[in-house]
């Protein structure tokens, strides 16, 4: 059993029974972990006589990729769900400031959420405690990126090396002339030569 010591829930029996939805992800390389995970999941909903409303499975192989949790995320904006279920953070976050911030949105929406192997629990009052933690490394984690850029800003500058977004646009400004005189709209000449329109609009500005 992979429930932590201590947190084997307390049977409970309601009119209205509470809908959750499952979130399962699992990398291309570590599949077999599927059948743990959901074994695990599945078997807290039926010691909390919870009713089983969806199944989300993902398999994905970056950081990035999590399009099935959107689903599930509508589902709980939709109000059709009470209680999301995960087997762990890691599985459900893309990074701490995004974990924070869908746990944030499903608080607001009134929608709990449970972490099965790190016991954590939204709808409890020390569930929410931890998720306050979890706002100071969200913050922490700003601004380790932030110094980071920074620090590549710096060292560029001290190698004289460009930084920033490339500028595309004013590598073409003769052409955008030349296109106006032409005749052509601001939407055309953007969409032929790949720019966006105000940068068009810059360009053509007296």
């Amino acid at each position: 059993m992979i429930f932590k010591e201590g947190f084997w829930p307390a049977m409970k029996t309601t009119e209205k029974q509470t809908r959750v939805g499952l979130y399962t992800r699992i990398s291309t390389h570590d599949q077999q972990t599927l059948s743990l995970q959901l074994g695990s999941l599945r078997e807290y909903v039926k010691l909390r006589d919870w009713q089983l409303l969806t199944e989300i499975q993902e398999v994905g192989s970056g950081a990035e990729e999590r399009p099935k949790r959107s689903e599930l995320l509508k589902a709980a904006r939709r109000r059709e769900l009470d209680v999301i279920l995960v087997w762990r953070l890691d599985r459900w976050g893309r990074s701490v400031t995004d974990l924070l911030s869908t746990l944030n949105e499903l608080t607001d929406l009134g929608v709990g959420f449970i972490s099965l192997t790190e016991a954590l629990d939204l709808t409890t009052p020390t569930g929410r405690a931890m998720a306050g933690m979890l706002a100071v490394f969200a913050e922490f984690e700003r601004e380790i990126l932030k110094d980071r850029v920074k620090a590549g800003i710096a060292q560029a500058r001290a190698q004289g090396k460009p930084h920033g977004r490339p500028k595309t646009a004013s590598l073409k400004t003769q052409q955008v002339l030349n296109l106006h005189k032409e005749g052509l709209s601001k939407s055309e000449i953007a969409r032929r030569l790949n720019i966006g329109r105000t940068s068009v609009r810059r360009i053509l500005k007296p």
